[in-house]
């Protein structure tokens, strides 16, 4: 097994923006190759940096940047009517054709990563071997619904300091930072204080907070973007590859948001990672690419 994974960086034209990637391994490896779709909306591929590991065993792990944050083209001038799930499909299958993928790959998507992932398995796209959903909801009606009923088991004082926030409209103040900082220890990262990777994430949607903040809102639990009424339970009998779902024993994606996935996609397994939260990759790190390794290499064919 080699010790060292050689990478590569490029760029995708994508109309008049480009799109920035990273290939971890050999294309041409033998394995079919795994593109991993990061989540925020807008977060880029920081945080799911470890899923590289993959390499580790002559599979190719594809990481990009979506348009608008990270290393590829920023937009902070677009407004809500151009983000949308179908702008970052077509910014995925641009990219698959870009890298001359499209005889055979696999999708990993995290978070919004893997709701685009859903929304792109419905479309049958030639070439999908397999799709990994992790750590995602199948609509963000259970998502709100499961977050707030998290959020009450957080401290009395750090409720009402979200509360007081969010009504006022000043949830830039650093007292509401502080206190959505509470419900991220427990259901996002519970590693603490959080890795490098993790931390650069967060940086990140701060110097860009275009697509989060546009898409969602500003922050995991407070959602008041144009995802709000986002859904594809009613679409999910259309993905019609071997499907792996993953969640954290205390992910902000709680069993009720993922249900949906396991009852819809047939044939679709379903791990638990019982120390994690919504970053097993990175709280469970061995057994995740352990899990997820394995169910590509029995999905290569």
């Amino acid at each position: 097994m080699p010790s060292k994974i050689v990478s590569k960086e490029g760029r995708a034209g994508f109309g008049a923006y480009e799109t920035w990637y990273r290939i971890s391994g050999e294309l041409d490896a033998g394995k079919a190759p795994v593109v991993i779709l990061h989540g925020g909306p807008g977060a880029a591929h920081n945080y799911v940096d470890a899923y590289k590991l993959l390499a580790r065993d002559g599979r190719a792990v594809i990481h990009y940047d979506q348009l608008g944050c990270g290393n590829s083209t920023l937009l902070p001038e677009k407004g809500a009517d151009f983000w949308t799930p179908q702008l970052f499909i077509d910014e995925l299958e641009n990219l698959i054709d870009h890298l001359g993928i499209r005889g055979g790959f696999h999708v990993l998507g995290q978070s919004w990563g893997g709701m685009l992932g859903a929304e792109y398995g419905v479309t049958r796209p030639k070439g999908l071997k397999s799709l990994t959903i992790a750590n995602s909801p199948a609509s963000m009606k259970l998502w709100v619904e499961e977050a707030n009923r998290l959020r009450t088991d957080l401290p009395k004082d750090v409720q009402e300091t979200l509360t007081k926030h969010e009504q006022a409209g000043t949830t830039d103040d650093p007292a509401y930072q502080e206190a959505t900082m509470r419900f991220y220890e427990r259901h996002v990262c519970r590693v603490v204080p959080f890795p490098p990777e993790v931390t650069e994430t967060f940086a990140q949607i701060v110097r860009n907070p275009t697509v989060y903040n546009v898409m969602n809102g500003p922050n995991e639990f407070h959602v008041i973007g144009t995802l709000k009424s986002w859904s594809v339970i009613d679409r999910l009998p259309a993905i019609d590859v071997p499907t792996l779902l993953i969640s954290g024993r205390y992910d902000e994606a709680t069993p009720a948001t993922v249900q949906p996935f396991k009852d819809g996609i047939k044939g679709s397994r379903w791990q638990i990672f019982e120390h994690s939260s919504h970053m097993p990759h990175v709280e469970e790190q061995d057994l995740c690419m352990r899990v997820v390794g394995d169910f590509l290499d029995h999905n290569d064919n």
